[in-house]
């Protein structure tokens, strides 16, 4: 059983994202969060957030306190999109201008539990 938790437009560039996401796919929930914890990035503050709202998302589905230690939750899915790019100016020499790009992205994870429920069994 899965549940989902979804982040958008959050504004940073999704290569900065990607880089610490891909530190957590496919890991146990309570490792990614060590993970997390001490990873030097900005992501990595979003990202433990994320994680921590894919838990509750689950236990609240599934009516179960406490899964994440109990029933083995793991990493399924993690990936970033690209969001929206909003476009400002600087001005440059001989009246020209350079565009900046500031990038967001989308965040989306799924976990899953290892250890079956008692609905399942």
């Amino acid at each position: 059983m899965e549940a989902v938790a979804k982040l958008r437009n959050v504004p940073m560039s999704p290569r900065k994202m990607r880089l610490v996401v891909d530190n957590i796919r496919g890991k146990k929930v309570v490792d990614a969060l060590g993970i997390l914890r001490y990873t030097n990035k900005e992501a990595a503050i979003w990202l433990e957030k994320l994680v921590l709202s894919a838990v509750s998302n689950w236990e609240q589905k599934y009516d179960q306190v406490g899964g994440a230690d109990e029933f083995d939750l793991v990493i399924k899915t993690a990936f970033v999109d690209p969001g929206t790019i909003i476009y400002r100016f600087l001005p440059a020499p001989q009246g020209r201008a350079y565009r900046v790009r500031k990038r967001r992205n989308h965040v989306t994870i799924v976990v899953e539990n290892r250890v079956a429920l008692e609905e399942e069994a």
